[in-house]
């Protein structure tokens, strides 16, 4: 039978999508979960003991915890089985990477060193490179770190000045520069180190050894919060590197870095559902003890609202993370059947996805961020004090939107990288968006009196993608060249894409768990947050391209464009109130979450 094309990056603009097509959290097998349960045992028996010494750097105490999770295989989980790691797939490494999601500190020096770390040598070293370091980041005996941003150089990351100049005898590099912000800077091993050789515009990247002379470091960073992670400020002075430590090609260090960065950005998503699991259970355990006016907090209505909201964002942020890695483990697994290596299939197929992996980074730190805050929230005055598990939460979430790189760069990064795919015709952008454009005039609401319930809504799905078509031709032929200085607008565009994708995973998840039976006994509660999801984000959607609409329209094409937007995003309105109450409700029934 012939194999059904996959789905390409950003291509979820302008193609429905069948629910038999996607994956859901609930199809994870059984080794997939019991990877996960590890895990979760190892967070909980090893590291949730340990969170105020970790917060006060009790010295060893990370790297210990390390070595533990490494002594266990789970350092290597995405690592080929010939370096002693497990092999796993891409969608089971995001599985883990929720698992230890929920560890605060742990999990930022976890993530560096399995991610950042360790990817950059088995995606781009050669076999000696390989053999030499890879099987001790896998089980532990080393520890690794990522060497990129400068004090000068921060979302700019070709702007550094880090150098590396050839040896007479062409033996060595001597490296001369300095890092900042470098995560497990205080106990890695091994760094990757990102500098420009001789005169050359453009990154290499090399595999340093810490313990090589030359290398100083600052103390540890005083941060705002993951202040059990070890930040460091890394000197280099003179340091030799021997010429056989040029980690890929000369001048690829640029490259290594982004692509890198895209397997960041996702792994990221995946991450926060773990912190937004603790938040979410740390919140109704609270809500159900503490006592207000003789009742428990959970009965009341401001505080159901803010618990149904937080499990509807955790809802949604699992269904597009989930699904978008299943796409990338589909295209990686294609590239591998069609020859390309181990490392450049996982590359390949991740950065096809970047447009994916940009916004899920911003829907997820987001939403993290807003179910922190309503956890605080929640807790009131004792969530302000230090003794509370709403503090770490707190503190420890916003490095998120700064991590990978920062929302606005991401958001900036989504529309981009789906300009360019519709620009080289990879994904026929421009050819939908004329579709749209040339049926302006006659472009109609939904009649929600009509038609199938899961019809009716993938109908206002497809409004709502027509809202980008519509905007982003017009928004090119305004400022043409310029268009990159206008991110405002851009931003614009990425919140509507963002919105767009998370409501229509979720509506996939909740379509297939409906159809194939598999929660027929709660599947009300999913229809609910579904819902509640399409009603606010539709709103976003309005708003945002509203905001757009003023900043670029001219009078003449203003109205004609805000009234076929009104058209699109038109919602009747539902008694969102009992929703949120019956999810949440479901939440304090359970005592944490379990949907």
């Amino acid at each position: 039978m012939e194999k059904k094309p996959l789905l390409r990056g950003g291509e979820f603009l302008v193609k429905d999508v069948n629910y038999n097509d996607v994956f859901i959290p609930e199809e994870f097998d059984e080794e997939q979960n019991m990877i996960a349960e590890t895990c979760k045992d190892f967070v909980e028996t090893e590291v949730v003991p340990h969170f105020e010494a970790l917060d006060k750097h009790e010295q060893g105490l990370m790297p210990s915890l390390l070595k533990k999770a490494g002594e266990l295989g789970l350092l290597g989980i995405s690592i080929p089985e010939e370096y002693e790691g497990f092999g796993q797939s891409f969608l089971t490494n995001m599985r883990a990477n929720e698992a230890v999601g929920t560890a605060y500190s742990f999990s930022v020096a976890f993530m560096a060193h399995t991610g950042i770390g360790s990817l950059p040598l088995a995606y781009y070293g050669n076999d000696e490179q390989k053999d030499r370091y890879l099987t001790d980041l896998a089980t532990g005996e080393k520890l690794a770190a990522y060497c990129l941003t400068e004090p000068g150089a921060g979302s700019d990351a070709n702007a550094g000045t880090s150098k590396a100049v050839l040896t007479e005898d062409g033996k060595n590099y001597i490296l001369n520069g300095q890092k900042m912000w470098i995560t497990n800077g205080g106990f890695a091993d091994l760094l990757t180190v990102f500098a420009k050789i001789d005169n050359d515009r453009v990154l290499s990247a090399f595999l340093v050894e810490s313990s090589w002379e030359g290398i100083s470091m600052n103390p540890e960073e005083n941060k705002m919060g993951i202040k059990g992670s070890s930040t460091r400020q890394i000197f280099f002075n003179d340091v030799k590197v021997p010429v056989e430590n040029l980690l890929g090609k000369r001048g690829e260090g640029f490259r290594i870095a982004l692509n890198i960065l895209h397997i960041g950005r996702i792994k990221l998503g995946a991450t926060v559902i773990g912190g937004m699991r603790r938040a979410i259970n740390h919140s109704v355990t609270y809500a159900n003890e503490r006592k207000q006016f003789g009742s428990p907090l959970s009965d009341f209505g401001a505080i159901k609202h803010k618990m149904g909201e937080q499990i509807i964002r955790m809802f949604a942020t699992e269904s597009s993370v989930y699904r978008a890695s299943k796409d990338m483990d589909d295209t990686i697994h294609q590239m591998l059947d069609e020859g390309k290596t181990y490392g450049q299939a996982n590359i390949d197929g991740v950065a096809e996805f970047e447009p994916e992996c940009a916004l899920l980074k911003v829907y997820g730190s987001e939403s993290l961020d807003y179910i922190v805050d309503e956890m605080e929230q929640i807790f009131g005055g004792m969530g302000f004090s230090a003794e509370a598990p709403a503090d770490r939460s707190y503190r420890d979430s916003r490095i998120n939107r700064i991590f990978e790189g920062t929302n606005e760069i991401n958001r900036l990064i989504t529309v981009d990288s789906i300009l360019k795919k519709g620009m080289k015709h990879k994904i026929e952008l421009f050819e939908e968006a004329r579709k749209v454009l040339d049926n302006i005039d006659n472009i109609s609401s939904v009649d929600f009196n009509k038609g199938d319930y899961y019809d009716n809504l993938h109908k206002i799905v497809r409004n709502l993608k027509d809202v980008v078509l519509l905007l982003l031709p017009e928004i090119q032929e305004v400022f043409k060249r310029k268009l990159m200085f206008e991110e405002e607008v851009l931003m614009n565009l990425s919140d509507i894409m963002m919105n767009v994708y998370s409501l229509e995973s979720t509506l996939l998840r909740v379509e297939k768990l409906d159809k194939n039976n598999l929660k027929s006994d709660t599947i009300d509660y999913y229809k609910s947050m579904l819902c509640v999801l399409k009603h606010d984000m539709t709103a976003n959607i309005y708003k945002a391209a509203y905001d757009a609409i003023g900043s670029f329209a001219t009078d003449e094409n203003k109205s004609r464009l805000l009234i076929a937007v009104q058209k699109l995003t038109f919602m009747e309105p539902v008694n969102i109130k009992d929703l949120r109450r019956k999810i949440a409700d479901k939440l304090i029934d359970d005592g944490f979450y379990k949907f």
